[in-house]
């Protein structure tokens, strides 16, 4: 039997030996679609065993934990880490030991929960288990049913969608190629989800493995298309800033996701006519690291959505428009005026009592 299952071995690893050797780092080419990646048995996974010659000894093998299956006559196999076809060469070789004719078909009939991690810019990063019928929903946006085999997109809708920093011309999928060789052997392909929402590419949107990761790296800047995926069911829908200052209408604003700056002001108001400096307005926003950043930037009713002059803003931002000099002076005399004022009156009031 030792001998038996080391030839399996090498047999099964053989149909592995197949496959390009790419290590974590490896990049796929174009003429490597992800879509023709084949199923990896592992653990949760039912396998339906039919042996042609022997129906006695068909019937269901779930994975279990270990990555085994209780093999009848065999016993104890680890068939985790190696694809259908790789595994039924491999029972075939062990069941010939005991059978004289193993003809067999091994399938999947029930396959495990696809579990994903997605990492970098998007609202919860994590793991995700993901079935044929799940619920995503982007922050701020309404629930969507999600139906059929899961793919990138839906992992993104279900932590939540991107965030306005996600660089989607570069999201990066890793996956696990079969083997059951330590350390195991990873893939990496680049995603241009900016081709699939502007451009309705699908292969942009492959279909997902367990044991996938999602990775959305941080953009340089904001994309010029920020304000048209702003309507992308990847993206949340609403956002609440603060907007406090001269405006006429300070406080929490419910906005729609990537409003510029100036849209936010007028939403709270606008600027009061004298009192506002409209060259000196303040953003303040809260990093993910606990870290706060202030930029200062002039308000122009004129200028369209960009980094420099009129930023989109994020969920939790708060923009304060400052008083203008004028304002200040005022608020000045203001100050000292009054308390003169409340004197000049107590004095003429003592003035009357002694009169009288």
């Amino acid at each position: 039997m030792p001998l038996l299952r080391s030839l399996a071995l090498s047999l099964a690893f053989g149909w592995a030996a197949a496959v390009p050797a790419l290590s974590a780092e490896t990049v796929l080419s174009p003429e490597e679609p992800l879509q023709e990646d084949v199923y990896i048995i592992g653990p949760g996974d039912v396998l339906d065993l039919k042996l042609f010659d022997a129906a006695e000894l068909s019937g269901p093998l779930e994975v279990l934990n270990d990555g085994s299956v209780p093999l009848p006559l065999v016993g104890s196999v680890r068939l985790s880490g190696l694809t259908l076809q790789q595994a039924t060469v491999w029972v075939q070789q062990l069941m010939s030991k005991e059978l004289l004719r193993p003809d067999l078909q091994l399938r999947v009939v029930k396959p495990r929960p696809i579990r994903v991690a997605l990492v970098g810019q998007v609202e919860r990063p994590g793991i995700y288990s993901l079935t044929s019928s799940e619920t995503g929903q982007t922050e701020g946006g309404p629930a969507i049913r999600l139906s059929g085999l899961p793919t990138v997109v839906d992992a993104i809708q279900k932590a939540g969608g991107i965030t306005q920093q996600a660089n989607l011309r570069g999201v990066v999928l890793q996956r696990r190629l079969p083997g059951m060789d330590k350390p195991l052997s990873y893939k990496q392909a680049e995603l241009d989800l900016l081709d699939l929402v502007l451009e309705g590419n699908q292969s942009q949107n492959p279909f997902l493995f367990d044991g996938d990761t999602i990775r959305i790296t941080q953009a340089e800047e904001t994309p010029k298309e920020a304000v048209e995926l702003a309507a992308v069911n990847l993206s949340p829908q609403v956002i609440t800033v603060n907007v406090i200052g001269e405006v006429l209408k300070p406080g929490r604003v419910e906005l729609q996701a990537n409003t510029p700056l100036v849209q936010a002001v007028l939403a709270a108001g606008g600027p009061k006519n004298w009192r506002a400096s409209k060259g000196n307005v303040e953003l303040v926003r809260i990093n993910r690291n606990g870290s706060a950043t202030l930029k200062k930037f002039k308000i122009n009713l004129g200028e369209g959505a960009s980094n420099e002059k009129n930023p989109p803003l994020r969920d939790g931002d708060s923009v304060k428009v400052n008083r203008s000099p004028l304002a200040r002076a005022s608020d000045a005399i203001n100050a000292v005026s009054q308390p003169l004022g409340g004197l000049v009156q107590i004095w003429t009031l003592f003035r009357l009592i002694n009169t009288n």
